[in-house]
């Protein structure tokens, strides 16, 4: 069940191609979305709201509204003190910033941007809010960070982070959503508002730097006077994103033999190479889209890139090209737990349920307790903050970790210290990241670990998400008893919005999609990638069954 690769994957993106920036922010503030229609809502997924303004679900109606709804949250939940602002690079980041601050100066809300009117990567607000509501308790901070992190040039997105400074659970991003969508309804009746000019010279609006506390602050989380001693060669892309303005700072700072491949800011992202599908994608986790950075493998110890808000990683090394974002999660801790001698020794490693089971194996192997949580980094921000958490990471290339002391970093993703981490890692180690993989993995087998995506309706998918154990008839998968059928995280008991099946040697995860007409399967073996195969086809054929009494026709919105 291979996916159909596009012909233009992992090349130059052909002008066609290119998001017609002034017609996208057209749309932005001319369309208006109708609140009948479920697409065009406001809905608050894993990362927050996301949409294009092409398709009438990313405009400034939902951007006003939500920063409304946000406003109440906050007088709701009692949280009074500054709020966090941050933006990427995506054409539609500025006007949703825009719009964003016109509400909250109309509001009162404290609100700190950028003193160079410049881009936030997302890790940089949970840091900033974290770091502000050390030792108090009352008058927190929160944030908001406007970027869709790695998705294609003409999509928006809005995320809430309350003041645990990690993504907002669902108690408050339901909230949030239910609030926003009945402005939605009333055509804004009752959303503050005042001209943009009016809201930067608002008394409550203050200039912030958050490069300098950030880029002083890394040291303490990362050894970057190991990297500097051992003059580690390393090769780092941005993408275009928030992070550009961050890295030269580090490396002045530090002494980093280190070299930005691309500081190019371009909301079209002309300078990416096309991704699998055919679209254009940030996605540092992409073979495709990271072709360029590969490309120089042989120039560096070790290279990577994030995507446009920064809070994933993708790394790129001279053994192996890019790495499997699986196998980086389990080097990574690897070489965590046998390099933090801060670290408490009874703080837990943290996996999403449809990360490689190698994780499980090497926190085994290095003593650590496992945490499995449904998908979604806001499981682990509880953990990070008190210490019983050491490291959070997810399949989809996105982790953070305590700093050397044990104490917390942040609570969101942050795509900069994994990258520094894998210096780290060259200079300690004398290998690559992929070399080091191969030395932790080497009495532990062969993971073979693949997703891939089959079709679903919206009534399939609605199905899925609320499959119980009982629905999936089959006793074996790929010759093997299954030895667990679940639907709840082994490690918090909450809901995966999916199920996952387990034999000894591989397992299966198979849950909606939040933006396409598609489900996920996450599968895994540790036989044989015919082994890997078998699972697929059963894994496909075992939910297509479950599924079949749901609707199989759903209507696809037409295309901006």
């Amino acid at each position: 069940m291979p996916e159909i690769v596009s012909p233009l994957a992992g090349k130059p993106v052909p002008a066609a191609l290119l998001v017609n920036v002034p017609r996208l922010v057209t749309a932005y503030f001319a369309l208006e979305p109708d609140p009948t229609i479920p697409a065009q809502c406001v809905a608050f997924g894993t990362s927050g709201h996301r949409g294009s303004a092409f398709a009438a679900a990313f405009n400034e109606t939902h951007i006003v509204a939500i920063a409304q709804a946000v406003c109440l949250y906050r007088r709701h939940a009692g949280i009074d003190g500054p709020l966090f602002l941050g933006m990427d690079t995506h054409a539609l980041s500025e006007p949703a910033f825009a719009s964003t601050l016109e509400v909250l100066a109309a509001n009162g809300v404290e609100t700190m941007i950028d003193e160079n009117g410049g881009y936030t990567p997302t890790p940089v607000i949970s840091h900033a809010i974290l770091g502000y509501n050390l030792g108090r308790e009352t008058g927190l901070a929160d944030g908001i960070v406007i970027s869709p992190s790695h998705n294609p040039p003409d999509e928006g997105g809005f995320k809430y982070n309350p003041p645990n400074g990690g993504p907002a659970d669902l108690t408050v991003t339901g909230w949030i959503e239910k609030v926003a969508n009945e402005f939605l309804q009333t055509r804004l009746d009752g959303v503050q508002r005042m001209p943009y000019a009016r809201a930067r010279k608002a008394a409550c609006v203050h200039a912030h730097d958050y490069i300098t506390p950030y880029v002083a602050d890394l040291g303490n989380v990362v050894d970057l006077e190991a990297v500097r001693s051992a003059g580690v060669r390393i090769g780092i892309d941005p993408l275009g994103g928030a992070a550009v303005q961050y890295w030269q700072p580090i490396i002045e700072r530090y002494g980093l033999a280190a070299t930005v491949v691309n500081t190019a800011i371009d909301p079209t992202f002309r300078f990416m190479t096309v991704d699998w599908d055919g679209r254009v994608r940030m996605d540092c986790s992409s073979a495709y889209a990271m072709a360029p950075l590969i490309a120089m493998r042989e120039t560096f110890d070790v290279a990577f890139a994030n995507d446009t808000d920064a809070d994933r990683h993708g790394i790129v090394c001279p053994s192996s090209g890019l790495m499997n974002p699986n196998a980086y999660l389990a080097a990574a801790i690897a070489y965590l737990c046998a390099h933090r001698p801060g670290w408490r020794p009874d703080s837990a490693v943290g996996k999403t349920v449809v990360s490689s089971s190698m994780i499980d194996r090497v926190a085994a192997k290095q003593g650590r307790k496992l945490l499995e949580v449904p998908v979604g980094f806001k499981w682990f921000s509880a953990g990070l903050i008190d210490g019983g958490l050491a490291f959070g990471g997810e399949e989809s290339a996105g982790a953070a970790f305590l700093r050397r002391d044990g104490t917390v970093w942040t609570t969101d993703k942050d795509g900069l210290i994994m990258g520094l981490l894998a210096a780290e890692i060259c200079a300690r180690t004398a290998q690559d990241p992929g070399q080091f993989y191969a030395s932790v993995t080497s009495d532990l087998g062969t993971s073979f670990y693949a997703r891939i995506d089959a079709p679903a309706s919206a009534a399939q998918k609605a199905r899925l998400a609320k499959l119980d154990p009982s629905d999936i008839e089959a006793k074996d998968l790929a010759d093997e008893a299954i030895n667990a059928k679940l639907t709840r995280a082994p490690g918090n008991d909450q809901p995966i919005g999916g199920i996952k099946v387990v034999t000894k040697n591989g397992w299966f995860a198979a849950r909606p999609s939040g933006t396409e007409d598609v489900y996920k399967i996450y599968a895994e073996s540790f036989v044989s990638a015919e082994h890997l195969a078998t699972i697929q086809r059963q894994a496909q054929a075992t939910i297509d069954h479950a599924l079949a009494d749901a609707p199989a026709q759903v209507e696809t919105p037409p295309a901006g």
